[in-house]
Formats: C-alpha cells, structure tokens, sequence
C-alpha cells in the first residue's frame, strides 16, 4: 500500500496548485487581452490611413497618390506598408512585396502574408486593400511589435510560473503549520479524553466569532463537557444506586432467613408479604432508572401533536378520585389552551404523575393538590401546588439529583429518581424543571416553550 501524503503536505500541494492556477489564468488573459487591443488598435490605425490615401487620390490621381505615399514613410521605415499595385499584383510605387501573395480584391481589414520571398514570406502582417482605379492601394504594418509583445508576456508568464511555484511553496508551508498547530491542540485534547482526562478543553483564539477551527473546539467543548457530566453522574448513579440497594437487599435477605426459620405457617405468610414488599421496592428504583435512561434516549421522531390541556385534564380526571380518597381537595386549574405541542405524549405522563404523587405524598398536610396548565410568554407551565411543609430553597438542588432524598423523606419508600425523571423530561423537551415556594407549599413546575 503506498504511503498517503500528510494533511501538511497535501495543504501545500494544494495552495501550489491553486497559486500556480490563478497566475497562469491571470496572465493568459492579459496575453490574450493585450493582444486582441493591439491587433484593434492596428486596425483602426490602418483603415483611417487607407482612408485618408484614397481621398489624396481621388483629388490628386496617382501622382499626388505617389507623394503621399513617399510623404507617409519616413526613409527606412520597414514598420509601414504603402504600395500600388497594377491589375497583376506588381508593385507600382511604394514600399511592399514585388509581386502580392494576397488576392486582389477590395478587402477592408486582414491578417496574412503579404508576400512569398525573404522577410515577408515570414512575416505577418494585418493590412487593407482597396481598389483605385485601374490599380490597387495597400496600407498596412508587419505584426512585429504585437509578437514582441507577445513573446515578452510569455516570458513573463515563464516568471510567474516560477514565481508561483515558490510562492504557493511558502504560503502552503505557512497555511500547513497553521493547521496542524490548530488541530495538534484539538488532538492533544482528544488523546487526552481517550485515556480519561475529561476535564481539559480546546482554548479559542476567538470567541463568538471565531474562524472554523474556534466553532469546532466550541462545540467538542460542550460535547467534552456533556461526557464529562454524563460520567459524573454515572459515578453518582451506580454508587447511589449501590448505596440506596444494600439496605433493601439486607432486609430482603435477612426477612428471607426468617421466614425460612419460622414454623407457624401464619407468620410465615405474614414474613413472606413482607419479602414481597423489599421485592417491589427494588423492583420500582430499577424500572425508574430504566425509565430515565430511557428518556434520555429518546428521539424527537417519536413525538406526536398532544394537546396541554386535554393532557391535564385527563390525568387530572385519573387523580381526583385517588386525592378523594385521601382527604384532600384536587383541583384543576386550566387558564390557557394552547394549541396542540409536538411531546412525547407517555414521557410528559409519567413525569405529570410523579408530580401528583409528590404531591399527595409530601404535601397531604397542607389538604389541597392543585394541577395548573398556564401560558408565560413563549413557555408552557406544567405546575403541580401543593400547601405541605415544601422544600428549602437551600435543598432544592439536591432534590433534583439523581437518588437525592431530603433527611425529611428518608423515612417513606423511594429512591429519590421521581424528579430526576421530571427533569429529563424537561430536557427531552428543550424545557427545564423548576421548584418554587407557594408560601407554604412547593410548586413544581415544568416549563415547555
């Protein structure tokens, strides 16, 4: 397999390339420019001295034709071409070939040889001819001074090749170290992730508005910093989740053991209702990771149009009769109805309902649950109110965390993942998970835009 050529060297052979390109287009057209101006220029020179020599002869005849002529070209001025020629193509008077290699024909403006031996059978020459009478008038000048022209650009188009050659050599070998200065930095960051230093970022030369290499470190910086929190917070779930399962588990084994021991079959039932209870406990934190992991994963192909307030109303309509029957009043408070949202409709269920249960749970004291839909500015509020003892504004952060339980919630069943779960949700959502003060009371509230 034959060694590629580093991204170094394939930038300077790219900028050669491109150097070398722009140049030889750049001067090919101005050979080609320069050449098409003098050839008009020569043009229009011609055809107005062709035509001022056939005025001379229109008032004067050959004779005054003749003077013209000898007047016109200074005395060994082999650049101008004046003749007359007889109905043969022989030289009259003037200077020109003896005998004309052209057709004798009225001819307003042309490139040829004008003759077949010595210089002109070589030389070009753009030239008019025009008939006088019984004779021909010639005017015209050899291309010399436009092929002199023409052979210096292409000496200088030689020069830019080389010219190019070495500039494009120097500005690739510039342009290369600029870029693998740049992505060395991105690499050293990389290699760095890959054996486990997630805390190192890529440093901006500019910030905002930086060039392509500064928008991509910021943007490996927010995916590093992802990694990074995603990490940390698997460190905290799979020791919290260690942590929160050895009680249960103890329980569970040391309720087994005993049921094991005991003789009375009544006990032995009412020990194994209580293996039941650990068995669920366990089960519920397990199924409420899945849940959250499963809602990180979530893609926005699976949402659907959902209307907010027939949400509400529906799980309102499912937790009344469960608030009735705890002794509390629940209300449902729909003050707007917005039009239909796309939400993954069974995600904001659950996330609704572990509000409620929150609610009912830690808020009972308070003797009213309410489920309020709202609209502020550009937001859709989610809000469960409750009038309970509600939560510190100091330890409403550790209530959000994962496996995060209150000294006051240690005593009841749980896990403390139903508000990590709300709050992924939120996430899921491009919203957030906010908890305020209702004085007294809490209010949980999820923010949609």
């Amino acid at each position: 397999m034959k060694p590629r050529l580093t991204i170094s060297a394939r930038i300077a052979l790219l900028s050669i390339i491109l150097a070398l390109t722009s140049n030889l287009v750049l001067v090919g057209f101005i050979w080609k420019q320069t050449s098409a101006d003098a050839v008009a220029a020569l043009h229009r020179e011609i055809v107005e001295q062709a035509d001022a020599l056939r005025a001379v002869w229109r008032t004067g005849a050959l004779p005054a034709l003749a003077d013209a002529i000898t007047e016109a070209r200074e005395p060994g001025d082999v650049t101008l071409v004046l003749a007359i020629f007889d109905a043969r193509g022989h030289r009259v008077a003037g200077y020109a070939p003896e005998h004309l290699a052209v057709p004798l024909a009225d001819t307003p403006f042309r490139i040829a040889m004008l003759g077949r031996g010595g210089v002109w059978a070589s030389r070009e020459a753009g030239y008019t001819l025009h008939p006088i009478g019984g004779d021909w008038l010639l005017v015209g000048r050899p291309l010399d001074l436009i092929e002199a022209q023409q052979i210096a650009i292409e000496r200088a188009l030689a020069l830019a090749v080389m010219l190019s050659l070495m500039l494009g050599a120097g500005t690739g070998l510039v342009l290369a170290h600029y870029v693998a200065r740049r992505l060395n930095t991105i690499v050293s960051v990389m290699d760095a992730a890959g054996e486990g230093d997630l805390s190192r970022r890529v440093s901006l030369i500019r910030a905002g508005d930086g060039d392509a290499f500064d928008r991509l470190a910021v943007r490996l910086n927010a995916m590093l910093g992802k990694i990074e929190q995603l990490m940390a917070e698997l460190r905290v779930v799979t020791d919290s989740l260690a942590h929160d399962l050895r009680s249960p588990l103890a329980r569970l084994r040391t309720k087994t053991e005993q049921a094991v021991l005991i003789a009375d079959p009544a006990q032995r039932e009412a020990a194994l209702g209580g293996l039941l209870v650990e068995t669920d406990l366990i089960m519920r934190m397990l199924t409420m990771v899945i849940e959250i992991s499963r809602s990180e994963s979530v893609t926005r192909d699976r949402f659907t149009l959902v209307a907010p307030a027939d949400l509400v109303e529906e799980i309102g309509e499912l937790y009344a009769p469960v608030a009735e029957d705890a002794g509390l009043r629940f209300l449902i408070e729909v003050e707007d109805r917005p039009a239909p949202l796309p939400l993954h409709r069974e995600l904001m269920s659950q996330a609704l309902s572990n509000l409620i249960d929150n609610a009912l749970k830690h808020g009972a004291s308070g003797g009213q649950v309410t489920l309020r839909l709202s609209r502020v500015g550009v937001g859709i509020f989610f809000q469960v109110e409750d009038h309970g003892p509600g939560i510190a504004e100091a330890d409403r952060a550790q209530a959000l965390k994962r496996f995060g339980r209150l000294d006051t919630a240690r005593t009841t069943p749980g896990a403390g993942l139903g508000m990590a779960l709300i709050e992924a949700v939120a996430r899921l959502h491009g919203g957030r998970f906010e908890l305020g003060d209702n004085g007294p009371g809490l209010i949980a509230r999820l923010v949609i835009p």
